[in-house]
């Protein structure tokens, strides 16, 4: 089996389980708060998970001849406050939330 195949076959099973997970949480199946924060963790970890299988299955960023990474942008820091007034920095490499603390 090669690597693309284990790795589709990944995805697909952290998509099932967390159809499940959601399916549980939509249906009541729930009876604690303890379970259910449980639940609710597993779900983002996949989901994180998810988000890197499919990060890393990107293409990589372009490169010119001499095998340098080009820069498209402007070069300035891009950062805004969130809904608590913490200040979080946008990371132009990755696209992605990062945190200033």
């Amino acid at each position: 089996m090669d690597e693309l195949t284990i790795i589709s076959k990944t995805q697909k099973s952290l998509k099932e389980r967390l159809q499940t997970i959601g399916d549980a949480l939509l249906a009541g199946g729930v009876d604690t708060m303890e379970k259910y924060r449980y639940l609710v963790g597993q779900a983002h970890g996949i989901q994180l998970t998810l988000q890197d299988i499919s990060y890393l299955l990107k293409p990589k960023e372009q490169k010119d001849e001499q095998g340098n990474v080009i820069d498209i942008g402007n070069g300035k820091d891009r950062s805004t406050k969130n809904k608590t007034g913490a200040w979080r920095k946008i990371s132009r490499r990755e696209n992605c939330w990062i945190s200033n603390y």
